[in-house]
């Protein structure tokens, strides 16, 4: 086995809430008394390019929310959807203690917009543990596309066999493992920590 010298994660959902996601919306549907379908119909249609930097927070938002006066301010429904963002403190502790070591370069793969990436790395202090940001709103490529796997690879200049993955979701680990990527399914810390000691990983 070739050793580990890259170690990728993902953020939302291992270090930290997702961002944006289903349950997130949910909630700020319901804190703001908005219809649900009529907003997820709206949201389908922006999601990717949302994600990939295509759309500002207040383009997504005028077209999502405030195509039609509301009672409240956009910088309220804003500040709302950034305070859903909480950090996973184990995971990051261990992602923390990584990247200490010196061991491995240490990056993100992930899927979010610019705004909430740019919020989430200064908030929870991810440039102290990431070298290198993958994001979608960045690179114009999404999970789990072949290609934003290729361009982490490219960038950090490293073989797909010295590099490892860390999401939670099966099927964005399934397109890593496609290309010989090392991949770890997130269920706890415990686990993760036991499944990055077999690979020979560790702080």
């Amino acid at each position: 086995m070739a050793q580990i010298t890259a170690i990728f994660w993902d953020v939302g959902g291992v270090l930290l809430t997702n961002a944006w996601d289903r349950a997130q919306r949910r909630r700020a549907l319901e804190h703001f008394g908005l219809d649900e379908l009529e907003f997820e119909d709206r949201h389908a249609m922006l999601d990717s390019s949302f994600e990939r930097g295509k759309l500002t927070l207040q383009d997504y938002l005028e077209r999502t929310v405030f195509y039609r006066p509301r009672a409240f301010p956009p910088q309220d429904f804003k500040n709302y959807m950034f305070s859903l963002s909480q950090p996973f403190s184990e995971p990051l502790e261990l992602a923390r203690e990584l990247s200490k070591s010196c061991k491995y370069l240490m990056a993100t793969i992930n899927n979010e917009s610019t705004e909430f990436n740019l919020y989430r790395i200064q908030t929870f202090g991810l440039r102290d543990i990431f070298d290198v940001f993958v994001s979608s709103c960045f690179v114009g490529l999404r999970k789990p596309e072949d290609g934003i796997y290729r361009l982490a690879l490219d960038i950090t200049q490293r073989t797909p066999q010295e590099c490892c993955f860390v999401d939670d979701r099966p099927l964005n680990l399934d397109a890593a493992a496609r290309l010989g990527m090392h991949v770890i399914r997130m269920e706890n810390v415990a686990q993760l920590r036991h499944d990055l000691n077999l690979l020979g990983t560790g702080a």
